[in-house]
């Protein structure tokens, strides 16, 4: 059976996008699949964008499963094309994480390293994380 998916969110009381603010209430669209589940995403956040405390998320109805893992994938890059690592540095991976835990290491990274804009990490899934190892081997 096909997943579906949720555009869940509205207006957060601070933005660590935990909890709604007082007098709001979590709006929930969908049954969609997928892909439209993206366009409805698409649709709301662009109404919404004046308001740094609104978010929308793209949820699925199935809890995740234990292969649900991800990584934190980056590190120093040569350029700004951001596909050649720095001379004299490494691609970094951190994980396998829950998708929240990688979030979580993603913001921390991200964080310290705010004032190098050569510096840039990614979320992957095991199987993206996987593909891109594959592209990476064909270059």
């Amino acid at each position: 059976m096909a997943k579906s998916y949720y555009v869940v969110g509205g207006e957060y009381a601070d933005t660590s996008f935990t909890t709604i603010a007082p007098g709001q209430t979590e709006e929930r669209f969908g049954p969609f699949d997928e892909h439209d589940a993206h366009v409805c995403w698409r649709a709301i956040t662009g109404k919404t964008v004046d308001n740094a405390m609104v978010r929308y998320f793209i949820r699925s109805d199935e809890a995740p499963s234990a292969a649900d893992e991800w990584f934190v994938v980056g590190g120093e890059y040569a350029d700004t094309g951001f596909e050649t690592i720095a001379p004299g540095r490494h691609l970094e991976s951190h994980g396998p994480f829950a998708r929240k835990e990688a979030m979580d290491k993603w913001r921390e990274l991200t964080g310290k390293t705010v004032d190098n804009a050569m510096i840039r990490y990614d979320l992957f899934s095991r199987e993206e994380l996987e593909l891109r190892e594959a592209a990476a081997g064909e270059r």
